[in-house]
């Protein structure tokens, strides 16, 4: 049987599955399983109950599918039953494209909760944020519903439309906000650019097989154009695969330093995770930026750069999701997937339920219609004087564009503190030589 570990819990648009990985047997205590098997008696019983007395004919597969569901969604809000179509719609998923509203959900409190809009989808330009209730969808209420039914209700053809009820936080009343479904792409490397004074800036949306080597040619493209400060932005950005949480890391740890351990009651699902190299960046400074919608695989990479002080930590605190769960298919074409280990940070932190804490907290402040269209009208303006510059070195005015600026007050914040780090640096530097 394939036992396959994932990371993140937090499906609806994107759902993730990590490499299999076979774990040992675990020696159950005898008394426990007369004790599992008595209880069993209860359910045969209530089975045959129903099977001959209910009032229309049921049908086997509906009951041990109910069955199944109810005793997974007893465990933990991650822990699931995936039907046959379920489990199809989850391995689709992998391929990065499907139908749909760009939203990340999970259970929180009983409630169908937005961990996180996905970057130019139809969630994302209707304004949906991080902790968004969806009280109902299309007039019906969610209480109660899991979270593969409300995958199933949100997802479908482009074109079609389906209306939300949102609870936002700090707010009294219903909003409904009404979206047409569209294909959602899923690309990993959001944005990767050169800002001011050569500080780069990569937005990574999610932990995806190819997110690493991604990742990778990124910072290698913004090396070639000499930067020498980073941002990681790690906001909205749900999870993914733990595997690539720890290569992801490894870019810009030391050989040997821990970066992640996890914990469970078979033997091979306790374990540590560590830099297998030295990472390409390791030598310069560097932010990440986190927000309630950084979960998992994201919590993983903010931990262990802050736990080994290898760079500054900025935004919001994080949703705080630290568990793993495995796929284990089944012989009729569903699967389990259950929660089978905790993960820590280097420094032994659970972060479940309570999110990493940013080194620096700043709120983000969205920018007006006005103030983006201001930022618009300046990116068109080239200033003459670096016209100039480049035409004295020989290239075309258009070889190089303008080093642009922030995008948000948190990643200006971000700019603001490397630009001190490397001003302290430099003086070091020059203390050393003299």
């Amino acid at each position: 049987m394939r036992r396959t570990p994932w990371l993140t819990g937090l499906v609806a648009v994107a759902v993730l599955l990590v490499p299999p990985v076979v774990f040992g047997a675990k020696e159950v205590d005898v008394s426990e399983h007369e004790d599992v098997y008595k209880k069993l008696e209860l359910f045969e019983a209530a089975l045959s109950i129903v099977r001959s007395d209910y009032v229309e004919q049921p049908q086997a597969e509906q009951l041990v599918y109910g069955a199944l569901k109810g005793m997974l969604s007893t465990l933990d809000p991650y822990s699931q039953f995936l039907d046959p179509d379920s489990y199809n719609e989850l391995k689709v998923d992998t391929e990065g494209q499907f139908g749909g509203l760009g939203i990340e959900i999970t259970i929180k409190d009983d409630l169908l909760t937005i961990i996180s809009p996905i970057d130019d989808t139809p969630a994302y330009q209707a304004g949906l944020q991080p902790a968004d209730r969806i009280v109902k969808i299309d007039g019906q209420v969610t209480r109660g519903i899991t979270v593969n039914d409300a995958v199933k209700k949100l997802r479908g053809k482009p074109k079609t439309k389906v209306t939300l009820t949102i609870l936002r936080e700090g707010e009294s009343s219903l909003r409904d906000v009404t979206l047409e479904r569209d294909i959602i792409k899923i690309k990993s490397i959001r944005n990767a650019e050169l800002l001011e004074d050569h500080i780069g800036y990569i937005r990574l949306s999610d932990f995806r097989e190819k997110s690493t080597e991604d990742l990778e040619s990124a910072i290698k493209k913004l090396q070639g154009e000499h930067m020498d400060g980073l941002i990681l932005d790690l906001r909205n950005n749900p999870g993914g695969l733990l595997d690539v949480a720890v290569s992801v890391s490894e870019l810009f740890l030391t050989r040997h330093q821990l970066i992640v351990s996890t914990k469970g009651r078979i033997r091979n699902q306790t374990q540590e995770l560590r830099a297998r190299m030295d990472g390409p960046v390791i030598d310069i400074p560097m932010v990440v930026l986190i927000n309630e919608g950084s979960a998992s695989a994201s919590e993983i990479v903010a931990g262990a750069i802050q736990d080994h002080h290898r760079g500054v930590i900025i935004g919001t605190k994080s949703h705080g999701k630290a568990s793993v769960q495995t796929i284990f298919p089944l012989k009729d074409g569903s699967a389990l997937r259950l929660t089978t280990s905790k993960y820590f940070t280097p420094s032994g932190r659970l972060i479940e339920g309570k999110g990493i804490a940013p080194d620096v907290e700043v709120q983000l402040e969205r920018p007006s219609d006005e103030e983006k269209e201001k930022e618009k009208a300046k990116a068109k303006e080239k200033p003459a004087g670096e016209v100039f510059d480049q035409i004295e070195a020989g290239k075309s005015p258009t070889d190089a564009p303008a080093a642009k600026k922030p995008h948000d007050n948190q990643i200006a914040r971000a700019v603001d503190l490397l630009k001190g780090i490397k001003v302290y640096q430099t003086g070091q530097k020059s203390d050393a030589i003299n």
